[in-house]
């Protein structure tokens, strides 16, 4: 049988295989390790983190569409602080890439929890989420003011020397401006895309299914957009990208990679079958054979226009 060199570098982050399982789907790690072998997989991003407890968005806040999912679970999380006494024992015994995912209000935040978390050895990497809104600045989204997306990228680049990951939005005009901010700062990678803005109402209350009104819609109905928003990045500037959104197949990942991610993310797809990372790898690793591909990273941006 042919080996195959499954490792990818993003930016400086190394990984034995591209793929990741997404921020929100799995947790921190522990809730879907009962169902598959966390240590076969790239990476792990962590439940996004915020310096201090959420709650999150009252119930309901998660419901199905037509090929995906609308969720509005507004970032509940832990914490750092219940993070690195509570959930840093279990994934530090992973033979698997941790990258934690960081949810802020302000710049402050970020770089704060940045650093409280920078002497933590498992963690590799930071994915930080600009799908936020700036309370400072009157609510709007970080994620859509390009200086904002600059000043976070230079501050957070400032409090370590870990990779910096800045997953963008993809409710904008050109992603890749966003893109090209981040690498312009001292950014290592991004992941694109978070997911897309969305509704879904009840014809007979006339209500929103979900109590937020709208939400991020995941899954397969999204991929197309993804694509899209990767391809533009990787046509404009050469910044690595985590491609993220729709993937459930092997074939998905093949052409993702294809319009230019160098590692992808899966998650919705984690709900319905919590293997789907191995049976990915798997998938990815037979078609390299069958393609003569020798090292899966020849496959990112090989695109033909």
């Amino acid at each position: 049988m042919n080996k195959v060199d499954l490792s990818v570098n993003i930016g400086g982050l190394k990984l034995k295989n591209p793929v990741i399982l997404a921020s929100g789907t799995v947790g921190y790690g522990n809730e879907i390790a009962e169902f598959t072998d966390l240590n076969k997989l790239g990476g792990i991003v962590t439940k996004s983190l915020s310096l201090k407890p959420r709650k999150g968005n009252p119930p309901q806040r998660i419901v199905e569409t037509p090929s995906g999912m609308l969720n509005a679970i507004g970032l509940a999380n832990v914490g750092v602080e219940a993070f690195i006494k509570d959930k840093i024992p279990f994934l530090k015994n992973l033979d698997t890439t941790l990258i934690c995912n960081i949810a802020a209000s302000s710049v402050e935040e970020y770089v704060e929890c940045v650093h409280i978390l920078n002497d933590e050895e498992t963690i590799k990497a930071f994915e930080i989420n600009v799908s936020c809104p700036n309370v400072k600045e009157g609510g709007l989204e970080f994620g859509n003011d390009l200086n904002a997306v600059g000043r976070i990228t230079e501050k957070v680049r400032n409090a370590t020397k870990k990779p910096v990951i800045i997953k963008l939005s993809p409710n904008v005009s050109r992603i890749s401006d966003f893109a090209k901010v981040v690498k312009e700062n001292g950014g290592n990678a991004v992941s694109a895309i978070n997911t897309l803005v969305g509704t879904s109402f009840d014809i007979y209350t006339r209500k929103p299914k979900i109590k937020n009104v709208t939400g991020g819609l995941s899954g397969p109905a999204i991929k197309p957009v993804a694509l899209a928003k990767i391809l533009e990045i990787k046509r404009n500037t050469d910044i690595p990208i985590i491609g993220i959104g729709g993937i459930m197949i092997w074939k998905d990942a093949v052409e993702m990679m294809i319009v230019g991610a160098s590692a992808f993310q899966i998650g919705t797809v984690n709900f319905i079958n919590p293997n789907a990372g191995l049976e990915i790898l798997n998938g990815l690793n037979s078609f390299c054979i069958e393609n003569s591909i020798k090292n899966i990273s020849d496959i990112t941006g090989s695109f033909q226009i």
